[in-house]
């Protein structure tokens, strides 16, 4: 099997699509955004909204997200809130112009589909797709915490 390539394979194409999108907004006219920027802003689209919430899914800290967003809020693409059902929070949304941004990321996201879709076929095209979306299940090895204590 070649399962040491499977992580590297991955990100690799992980990679080519972000690599394009980021090409495809910035020939547009966009400003570069950096690539934990745009997996902020796809946490936003996908109602994820909270700070912390986006930091965990994304497996990074508090102070790094906070930080993306801050540069963010710079570029004029999203804006921080107090959250109006808990007050205690802030929940980060697209701006007017983080909008508009986000409709040509999709454009630009369904131009690479079609791409990828006409380069593989389009069996291979929704194989792959129903393969990521299906459910992996946990994750089968020991917790963090487990190894910690070991």
């Amino acid at each position: 099997m070649r399962t040491n390539q499977l992580i590297i394979a991955l990100f690799q194409r992980f990679c080519w699509l972000d690599e394009g999108l980021q090409a495809r907004l910035h020939d547009g006219g966009w400003p570069d955004v950096s690539r934990p920027q745009s997996m902020v802003m796809t946490n936003i689209v996908s109602g994820i909204v909270r700070p912390s919430d986006i930091a965990r899914n994304l497996g990074v800290s508090r102070q790094a997200i906070h930080s993306t967003i801050n540069q963010m809020i710079t570029l004029g693409i999203v804006k921080l809130d107090p959250d109006p059902d808990d007050r205690r929070h802030m929940v980060v949304s697209l701006t007017d112009t983080g909008a508009r941004m986000r409709k040509d990321a999709q454009a630009a996201m369904d131009e690479l589909a079609d791409q990828l879709s006409a380069k593989l076929g389009k069996d291979r095209f929704d194989a792959l797709l129903a393969t990521l979306e299906a459910d992996w299940g946990n994750n089968i090895g020991a917790s963090r915490e487990t190894k910690r204590h070991a």
